[in-house]
């Protein structure tokens, strides 16, 4: 079982600042007219690209594998939540787009679903029923 691992530091306002395990930083803020800056991603946005990258490492592996000669790839997601409290995705809809040579469709078609239905972590978890724990600790200033 792989334990991940995600910090994040406030940076004033709404926004808040991270650094990943490869030391690349990234920054969420929320729309101006809800009190943020736009300073950076909104969280929810970040899910969505989480989704897309994590389906497209899978898809393109699978590809390789299958010797696809895969030229491009586009990974478009698209969520719709729910209107009322607590939010959630209601809908989540990802569209690929491939490019390269001799592309066989049922190859391209079976390495969506192997990514969807086995390997990709974050579309996975979307499905499921995920248990969140929390914990709170006072430090001191």
């Amino acid at each position: 079982m792989a334990i991940l691992h995600a910090k994040m530091n406030w940076g004033g306002g709404l926004k808040f600042t991270g650094t990943s395990a490869f030391g690349h930083s990234i920054t969420t803020d929320i729309a101006k007219d809800k009190g943020g800056d736009e300073s950076g991603y909104r969280p929810t946005e970040l899910v969505l690209f989480a989704v897309a990258g994590c389906t497209g490492v899978d898809v393109v592996r699978i590809l390789q594998k299958q010797r696809q000669e895969l030229t491009g790839l586009e990974i478009s997601v698209e969520a719709r939540d729910t209107e009322e409290l607590p939010k959630y995705f209601e809908t989540v809809n990802v569209t690929y787009r491939f490019k390269g040579k001799n592309l066989d469709l049922h190859k391209l078609e079976q390495a969506v679903e192997l990514s969807e239905s086995k390997y990709c972590t974050v579309s996975e978890s979307l499905k499921q029923n995920v248990k969140v724990t929390t914990s709170i600790e006072i430090l001191p200033d």
